[in-house]
């Protein structure tokens, strides 16, 4: 016998697939809703640790801010300190050098020239002179190099020529000279690997004849 169906099963099998279609495109939409859940609250937590991280960042910055200052201000004050002690210790070890560039002066002088004056401009000393001739200049310059201890690096500013009276009838030629020194102290026990100190206490004019 021949069983012959008549029903549109045609119809029935395209509604059938369109319903898991429908299905199946509901089942993707909530598990794709679920996934994009999850990585949202994944990232909102992530984001809430790093602003906690942040935060605490700031609190320890401010605090490293207030103890940089603090460290500011006690190098501040150790420097003037530092400033304070070496003033002092300049003012002692200089309390005594006019007495001692005038004994090397006179100690170290050539004959044949005469002082009349010696001033001192911050660091440097103008010594003004007479000379006999202008070798007496030259041997005057060659001493204060290689002699002194308290002036360093002689240079001569001027040299004129000129007569100086020896007496009502005589007449000699000679040379009047300004010499420009620096002024410095030998190094003492406990700066032996540093460079000569320079003075601070000025000296007085001198107006005298050596």
């Amino acid at each position: 016998m021949i069983l012959i169906n008549l029903l549109p099963h045609r119809e029935a099998t395209r509604k059938r697939r369109k319903e898991q279609f429908f299905t199946q495109l509901g089942l993707s939409a909530l598990l794709g809703g679920v996934i994009c859940g999850a990585v949202f609250v994944w990232y909102q937590d992530r984001i809430a640790e790093q602003e906690e991280r942040n935060a605490f960042l700031k609190r320890e910055s401010a605090l490293l801010d207030v103890e940089i200052k603090d460290i500011a201000g006690l190098q501040t004050e150790i420097a003037s300190l530092r400033a304070r002690q070496t003033a002092v210790e300049d003012l002692q070890g200089d309390r005594n050098m006019p007495v001692h560039l005038l004994e090397e002066l006179v100690s170290e002088l050539p004959d044949g020239i005469f002082l009349k004056s010696m001033k001192q401009e911050e660091q440097s000393v103008l010594l003004t002179g007479v000379a006999q001739s202008q070798e007496r200049v030259s041997d005057l310059l060659r001493s204060l190099s290689n002699k002194t201890q308290w002036l360093v690096k002689p240079e001569l500013v001027e040299i004129v020529a000129a007569n100086a009276s020896v007496s009502q009838r005589e007449q000699r030629r000679v040379s009047n000279f300004i010499i420009r020194a620096t002024l410095a102290r030998p190094l003492s026990p406990a700066n032996k690997d540093g460079d000569a100190i320079k003075a601070n206490q000025p000296i007085s004019s001198v107006a005298e004849k050596v």
